[in-house]
């Protein structure tokens, strides 16, 4: 850590940071685990680019801070280009895999933020309070009542042409997504759909765990959604395995159809995402998706 980001959490904060290491995991910016003069240890985010929008990734810790039971790091400061968080205690001395016990609390966790939704006005609705990030890209929330409609549009093709933008998905792959948003009511086949708060980046990284227990969820995405997407994007990084998904329906049912369609469909989304971060074989799995459904 530079004496300039130094200076920088010294100002925000009242105290210099010192002992201070390089953790790694994050899209974005350079991170750091420091200690404070008082001795509470945190973690320290900067990004120095033009885009820096890391003011957004503490509005939602908390916002799911207030909103839900879900841990997450308190949230010490935040601007644009600088975040200073609690820092959250790993598994220590102890191999840190999943296990049965933690599949169980975070499904607990999750099936309880799922029951949260919108309310006044905007009940029923789906999108979100401000547009928020995932990976560091934009992520549109404008609020509209139909479900399939909000995932067709500002999901897969809005994603879609981002990536089409940055030179890594071409025109006619673009086209197919756009054909799929239009028969996207059909191929879900969903009836009245509740929406659902989200963390809606749950892979293994973002993920802190001890014990039998889930200690902290980090680096959110959140908006208010179909509860599915979240146990989709579960599936694909294998997040968590099959206890978790037992102890889930033990609060909310999963239906067949999830499984065997609409799984596949919302992972489109993150793989579009993956797709815009980083192309390569990306790119394959978003056109198997899309021969299957797209007509």
């Amino acid at each position: 850590m530079s004496d300039r980001i130094a200076d920088r959490v010294e100002l925000a904060m009242g105290e210099r940071p010192i002992g201070v290491r390089p953790l790694s995991g994050g899209c974005v910016g350079e991170v750091y685990r420091a200690e404070l003069g008082s001795g509470e240890r945190v973690v320290v985010k900067v990004d120095g680019s033009a885009s820096a929008k890391l003011d957004i990734e503490g509005r939602m810790l908390r916002d799911l801070a207030d909103r839900s039971e879900l841990p997450v790091p308190r949230v010490l400061h935040s601007d644009p280009d600088l975040l200073v968080m609690e820092y959250i205690d790993e598994a220590s001395g102890e191999a840190l895999g999943i296990t049965d016990g933690r599949e169980e609390h975070a499904a607990d966790l999750l099936a309880a933020l799922h029951t949260i939704g919108p309310l006044g006005e905007r009940a029923g609705w789906f999108g979100y309070d401000y547009d928020t990030l995932i990976g560091g890209l934009h992520q549109p929330n404008p609020w509209m009542e139909s479900w399939t409609a909000f995932f067709a549009e500002h999901r897969l093709a809005s994603m879609a042409r981002e990536a089409m933008r940055a030179g890594r998905l071409g025109s006619g792959t673009v086209a197919q997504v756009e054909r799929l948003g239009e028969r996207l009511e059909g191929v879900l086949g969903l009836g009245a759909v509740a929406p659902s708060l989200i963390h809606g980046d749950v892979w293994g990284g973002n993920v802190i765990a001890s014990g039998r227990r889930i200690c902290g969820f980090i680096d959110p995405a959140i908006y208010y959604a179909h509860s599915e997407v979240e146990l989709a994007f579960i599936t694909m990084f294998h997040t968590f395995g099959e206890r978790f998904f037992d102890r889930y329906r033990e609060h909310r049912p999963i239906e067949a159809d999830f499984w065997e369609v609409r799984r596949e469909v919302y992972n489109l989304y993150p793989l579009l995402v993956h797709v815009r971060l980083f192309g390569g074989g990306y790119v394959g799995q978003v056109e198997g998706i899309l021969r299957r459904f797209a007509g």
